[in-house]
């Protein structure tokens, strides 16, 4: 049986689309045909079962499992999109707090011992302590930030406490592996002047970037129909989080999305848009 790597979604601030990265990214690795876990760290929140379509479905969460309330398999709701997803989703009614170390340990490694071969873990936005949870425990870690200055600063905030917090720092092992995953990239913007550019934000925080996810409406509605923008078919931002898992596999995958797709010459003369 393969290892069991854990995978943490994280950004500096909330509203860069996290939660959409953290489903799209389990939703991939499980239609490559790995068992996959996709756990929400955002207790209070709970947004992952909404974005997964399965909020009906929840029954037991995160916090009754820490807590010896009910069982890991009473409470992993598998994705109806694929069977080999589960989705943990989060409490609504507990406070932050009540994921404690030790009860989020054992969940994991419980985890571990049912073959998941990933466990992609969608953390709180910042350094609460939902996120330093997360963070801890992490193999991989994928920093979402938007391309403007704000974003990305508290992004290498976010570096610094992984680099510092998390338990491979701390036993002295391989350092957790970063990827830098950019969303909600316009080029024309990034053209004018309005938006940093890929190169920008990849040698402001030097990281190595996993993908650049385009702005898109298609995102709304994914999020709307409860499912994943991965399954959006023909729509630029799910081939984008296709080529983002592909490139997590190991694979040799070009940028796309990041050029202003020009205007031909009748465009120009008629005023097209």
């Amino acid at each position: 049986m393969s290892e069991t790597r854990i995978v943490v979604v994280t950004s500096g601030k909330g509203g860069v689309g996290k939660t959409t990265t953290s489903a799209s990214f389990a939703s991939g690795l499980a239609l490559r045909g790995h068992k996959t876990a996709v756990v929400d760290f955002d207790v209070g929140l709970r947004n992952l079962d909404l974005i997964m379509g399965c909020e009906r479905r929840v029954v037991y969460d995160f916090v009754n499992v820490i807590n010896q309330e009910a069982s890991l398999n009473q409470a992993l709701i598998k994705d109806k999109h694929s069977e080999n997803l589960f989705v943990l989703p989060a409490s609504q009614t507990r406070d932050k707090d009540a994921l404690k170390e030790e009860g989020v340990e054992r969940v994991l490694n419980d985890m571990r011992t049912m073959g998941f071969e990933y466990i992609v873990c969608d953390s709180p936005a910042g350094i609460e302590h939902g996120a330093v949870m997360a963070l801890t425990f992490a193999d991989d870690a994928i920093i979402v930030t938007n391309p403007e200055v704000s974003s990305v600063r508290d992004s290498d905030r976010i570096l610094g406490i992984l680099q510092a917090k998390s338990r491979r720092a701390k036993e002295g092992r391989e350092p957790v592996k970063e990827h830098l995953l950019l969303t909600r990239y316009a080029p024309k913007r990034v053209d004018t002047g309005e938006m940093l550019s890929h190169e920008d934000v990849r040698d402001l925080l030097k990281i190595p970037l996993l993908g650049v996810i385009p702005e898109s409406e298609a995102v709304l509605h994914a999020s709307n129909q409860g499912q994943p923008a991965i399954h959006m078919q023909d729509q630029p931002v799910a081939q984008a989080y296709q080529d983002v898992v592909a490139r997590f596999l190991g694979e040799e995958i070009p940028l796309r999305f990041t050029t202003a797709e020009k205007r031909g010459l009748l465009q120009r003369l008629f005023g097209g848009k």
